[in-house]
């Protein structure tokens, strides 16, 4: 997790995403009454064509982009195309999202739900359909971009700056989209690491950006998940702060995602995908 510890706050107004509270410090030095900022979350509704189908917990913040890279990378949409609209509506228990899809899209998520229930009602995750649902398989990339060592040294290094909202309550994740020679574009962040990396690929899909021409850093651990989000939305390389799972270099290697990992202090460890990193 982020290592930002809140400091003291004497402003009213909180940041996006977070909620300033009365907190009391137990310390020999600064001990007290204080009040500080820590990072909001609620329950967000995806309902796709008036279709309720999944509710998460997130920072309230971006949620239309939280909205398309959840949808493109769960494989619910194959683009932009698909979606003809995306609007919130807040409720008093928390924040709904309604997605507009094309009819077919609707009519295969519809038949994707009900299988899920069949093998949910019989014995949880042991059906065939359940596991074909968790490790979903995806193409290669066609993409051959590579990047220097430099550049993801460099996004590293300027990417703690960009989280803004963590410097104020340290407790959230964060994603960013960095250029092929590591400058980065864009930032989401998110009380979840899967959703703030929904977010920043929402952001690339609706902006047109071209997602095969950079790669991803994460302030998390690269687990399948994280991989698999990557390689759905034809990002060559992700680079993660901390470690990799097994399941995720695997997945790399066979989706043609490099997966940089322990990226910090101008270092990193390369797990999958040696033709992502150039000499």
């Amino acid at each position: 997790m982020p290592e930002t510890v809140p400091q003291e706050e004497s402003v009213s107004t909180a940041p996006s995403g977070s909620r300033l509270v009365a907190a009391t410090r137990f310390s020999a030095s600064d001990g007290g009454p204080r009040r500080e900022f820590i990072a909001e979350e609620v329950p967000v509704a995806l309902v796709y064509n008036g279709f309720p189908f999944a509710v998460m917990l997130a920072t309230p913040t971006d949620l239309e982009d939280f909205a398309a890279g959840f949808s493109l990378t769960e494989g619910i949409v194959a683009g932009m195309d698909d979606i003809s609209g995306i609007r919130t509506h807040v409720e008093e228990s928390g924040i709904e999202v309604h997605v507009r899809i094309a009819k077919e899209r609707y009519m295969l998520l519809r038949d994707r739900h009900r299988r899920n229930i069949v093998a949910g009602s019989s014995c949880g995750l042991c059906g065939s359909d359940s596991f074909a649902e968790a490790l979903r398989p995806i193409e290669p990339l066609a993409s051959r971009q590579r990047f220097a060592p430099q550049a993801i040294s460099r996004a590293m290094a300027e990417f703690p700056a960009l989280q803004l909202l963590n410097q104020r309550v340290g407790s959230v994740h964060a994603a960013a989209f960095a250029g092929s020679d590591g400058g980065i574009v864009a930032v989401r962040e998110d009380i979840g690491r899967h959703n703030a990396l929904d977010k920043l690929i929402g952001f690339l899909v609706r902006h047109g950006l071209d997602r095969a021409a950079g790669f991803v850093a994460v302030s998390s651990r690269c687990s399948y998940e994280m991989v698999h989000k990557t390689a759905a939305a034809g990002v060559p390389l992700i680079a993660s702060i901390s470690a990799p799972t097994a399941l995720a270099v695997r997945f790399a290697e066979a989706t043609g995602v490099g997966l940089a990992a322990f990226a910090r202090d101008g270092r990193f460890s390369l797990y999958a995908t040696a033709s992502r990193i150039s000499a």
